[in-house]
């Protein structure tokens, strides 16, 4: 299926109306200011950062923070991005690896309703597919506000029967920030195809590294304490990080009249050093920044096997399905001073020691999973599926109190009921359980490591159950438009620990809401969007410390509204242009929704003009209306280099945020060839 906007054609074919296709020529016109807006196309997702850019990204969608990753699995031709019992968040998501400019299309899915879904799928996922050839190669330069400087060639050709893909991606950016962000990567692919969508296979390879300088989320108190003190500053210099990513894949696939097979092996290797410093002088006078170190080598298999028949005359598929992955990981997190690991003294005089904690550890996953569609009439079908997920963990702690082995099962049943379709309308009725796994430092740790304090160990798998009605409709030329009402509850949910930087499982939760998508095409020059989400979520039971006890979760995202338009003239030559509007509404920040975040609203536009087939130029323009508002907010604990310090003071609690870039521009010249 060849998808160049979105994809009308999955009436009859999806499973949910939550499910859809972006296709290539949506995402050409997008505005991107960073690789993971690639991921806003999905609608209800938003995309942010509260660090410096080589970090990966804030997501946010369906009424949770899913902090850098937690609860929505991404995959890049099929291979997982998600990282768990990751040095910074579980299911840690680096899209900084993606070069837009491959992407053929976007397929999305929400909800735990599909049962070759797993770990970090509760809220939502998202394949990211790559194109196997270009129509012509490609070298573009690009420039812009705030030493934004991007090169980037990509190329096709064939070579005996099948097609050899390469590009290269060199990238810097400083931001505007006081301290630049100085962020360089470069962006490897190479691949080879042969065949068709019925029989053929590729392999596979992409190499990434970076390195950059953060400037953090800063203490709102810091603008009016510290005299000069700006948005932009930072109170932490030294803070940022370094990050590599070397993936190789190999994918075969085969489909005749009776059957059909696919078969996915990947292995990747990653490393991060990331240095962050979220709480300035809340435990020592030399400062509280922080090593999070992670190297890990992965391995993984997903294969399946469909069969076409018929049960009562009626057409019937049959999936079995087998996912195994496996990661060796070395994490660590270690007191720093400028980077340099370091023993730290705190307000009592007592030491800090320079290793937090450090782990080998071993996580292993097998999860099988059958699936049945059945089309038991000309306007109803089902899609029911069953899915077992068993993980293994081995954790080896310096603490050895916190090393150990440990194993758990889950069985998740998986289902829709869909009706029609009656005037190019479908109905959809979809349930599930599903799961997010934890941490496995935290499944087999006993005692704090910082404190010495005896824990309770986390659950190893973690229950999700969700539900969702939905209408798809075609019936007004040019116009797709899908409406769901959906309900998930969490047994525990994975919220933010401002002090560490990272998650800690708390009390069970429930989110509800209504997702109302349109995409309008009147001509084919033309094309208008329009998606708006609205959820709530609450703790189910009671929770926070004292003075904070309520059941918001903090930061959990109550609206999301995306409108865009897109002009494309028709023919080799002529303008083409697109204006967008992203409204991120406000959250709470805390457990009895004292304080909140304001909303933030940005607009962005792109205009170009293809002077013939071979050369366009394109100009891009974010935050238009130079908004000052917030890209994330937290609320937490901190302590300024000048605040007063005791020996049982807890700090200065405040809202600690990260400044929307100001208005900033970026040209692009390009050369098909």
């Amino acid at each position: 299926m060849l998808v160049y906007g979105r994809a009308d054609s999955l009436i009859g074919i999806a499973a949910a109306a939550s499910q859809g296709t972006v296709g290539k020529d949506e995402l050409e016109l997008r505005t991107l200011s960073r690789p993971g807006e690639v991921l806003e196309t999905v609608p209800g997702v938003i995309v942010t950062q509260h660090s410096g850019a080589g970090k990966a990204n804030q997501f946010f969608l369906r009424g949770f923070n899913l902090d850098h990753g937690t609860d929505f699995a991404t995959s890049i031709n099929g291979v997982p991005v998600n990282l768990p019992t990751h040095a910074h968040g579980q299911g840690y998501t680096d899209l900084n690896i993606l070069i837009p400019e491959l992407v053929e299309r976007v397929d999305f899915r929400k909800g735990p309703y599909y049962a070759d879904l797993g770990d970090f799928s509760s809220a939502g996922a998202a394949n990211i597919k790559y194109v196997d050839s270009l129509p012509y190669s490609i070298a573009q330069v690009e420039g812009g506000s705030f030493g934004y400087e991007r090169g980037l060639y990509a190329s096709s050709r064939l070579i005996g029967s099948g097609n050899l893909l390469y590009a290269v991606e060199l990238f810097h950016n400083d931001g505007p920030w006081s301290t630049p962000d100085d962020y360089k990567k470069i962006n490897g692919v190479l691949s080879y195809s042969r065949g068709d969508a019925e029989h053929g296979y590729s392999i596979t390879t992409t190499a990434y590294a970076g390195h950059w300088t953060a400037t953090d989320q800063v203490a709102k108190r810091a603008l009016s304490e510290i005299p000069g003190f700006d948005r932009f500053d930072t109170l932490n210099s030294s803070d940022g990080g370094n990050s590599q990513r070397y993936n190789l894949s190999a994918e075969w696939h085969r489909a005749d009249a009776d059957s059909s097979t696919k078969v996915l092996a990947y292995g990747f290797y990653y490393d991060l050093d990331l240095f962050s410093d979220f709480t300035y002088f809340l435990n020592s006078p030399q400062g509280d920044q922080f090593e999070q170190l992670d190297r890990r080598a992965v391995g993984g298999l997903k294969a399946s096997q469909t069969w076409y028949s018929q049960l009562f005359s009626r057409d019937m598929e049959n999936t079995v399905g087998l996912q195994i992955r496996s990661d060796s990981i070395t994490n660590g997190l270690f007191q720093t001073v400028r980077r340099h690991r370091t023993d730290k003294v705190d307000y009592n005089g007592e030491t800090i020691s320079e290793t937090t904690r450090s782990d080998d550890v071993w996580e292993a996953s097998f999860s099988p999973y059958v699936e049945n569609k059945v089309q038991w009439a000309d306007k109803f079908r089902t899609v029911l599926g069953l899915r077992m997920d068993y993980y293994y963990f081995d954790v080896d702690s310096n603490l050895s109190s916190n090393s150990g082995t440990r194993d758990d099962a889950i069985v998740s049943p998986k289902g829709s009921l869909i009706f029609g379709p009656w005037a190019k309308t479908e109905y959809y009725l979809s349930g599930g359980l599903g799961f997010h796994s934890n941490d496995a430092r935290g499944v087999t740790q006993k005692v704090d490591p910082m404190t010495g304090d005896p824990v309770k160990p986390a659950d190893a798998l973690v229950r999700t159950k969700g539900a969702e009605i939905g209408v798809r409709t075609t019936a007004i030329e040019g116009l797709q438009s899908t409406l769901a009402l959906w309900l998930l509850d969490v047994d525990s949910e994975l919220v933010f620990a401002g002090d560490a930087g990272s998650t800690e499982a708390s009390a069970p939760s429930r989110r509800y809401g209504v997702e109302w998508t349109n995409y309008y095409t009147p001509t084919k020059w033309l094309a208008l969007d329009a998606d708006f989400s609205f959820s709530h979520a609450e703790f189910r039971k009671t929770v926070g410390d004292d003075g904070s006890q309520g059941t918001h979760i903090p930061g959990a995202i109550d609206s999301v509204m995306a409108i865009g338009i897109a002009y494309r003239q028709p023919g080799e030559r002529g303008f083409f242009s697109d204006l967008r509007l992203r409204l991120f509404g406000p959250r709470p920040l805390i457990e009895d929704n004292s304080v909140r975040s304001a909303t933030t609203t940005l607009l962005s536009a792109k205009a170009g003009y293809n002077f013939n087939k071979n050369w366009t130029l394109s100009v891009e323009g974010f935050n238009l209306l130079d908004n000052k508002n917030h890209d994330i907010d937290y609320y937490y604990p901190s302590r300024l280099k000048n605040e007063v310090a005791g020996p049982d003071d807890g700090g200065y609690n405040d809202i600690h945020f990260k400044s929307v870039e100001p208005i900033a521009v970026r040209a692009a010249l390009t050369f098909r060839f």
